[in-house]
């Protein structure tokens, strides 16, 4: 997704022109390596070096390790594997009693359609996190 956001962005972000070329094809080239990871049996996890005005595009990372994954496969990958990958897979990473979680509620099926992830503002209807609730449209 940062690359895919900086593509979109750079310029008016002020990135010089040689390194949007470079920019560039690092974006072409991502899904490739993340399919070549994926498919030698890499554990793929969720990061994002997206910061300022790009941050709220984080969800593109879903939909875009979802060409790759599959749609569960992305969602697995910010959720569990990045607990596993922490070592922290005893507190978070699943819904299971005991343990943390942060929630959503979509309107929609992220399994047909990731992107309804990327729609906070009306496909996202219920965040709660730490327990408290902190965005309820229902």
């Amino acid at each position: 997704a940062t690359y895919e956001m900086l593509a979109r962005m750079g310029r008016e972000l002020g990135i010089p022109e040689a390194n949007m070329r470079k920019i560039h094809l690092a974006r072409e080239r991502s899904l490739e390596a993340l399919s070549t990871a994926h498919r030698l049996g890499v554990r793929i996890a969720s990061g994002s070096d997206l910061l300022g005005p790009m941050q709220t595009h984080k969800a593109l990372e879903l939909e875009l390790k979802a060409r790759v994954l599959g749609p569960m496969g992305a969602i697995v990958a910010s959720t569990s594997t990045n607990a596993q990958l922490l070592g922290l897979e005893a507190e978070l990473g699943t819904l299971e009693p005991g343990k943390l979680a942060d929630l959503i509620l979509v309107d929609g099926d992220p399994l047909k359609d990731i992107r309804v992830l990327q729609r906070h503002q009306d496909r996202i209807t219920l965040i709660v996190q730490g327990g408290r609730v902190l965005k309820n449209i229902l």
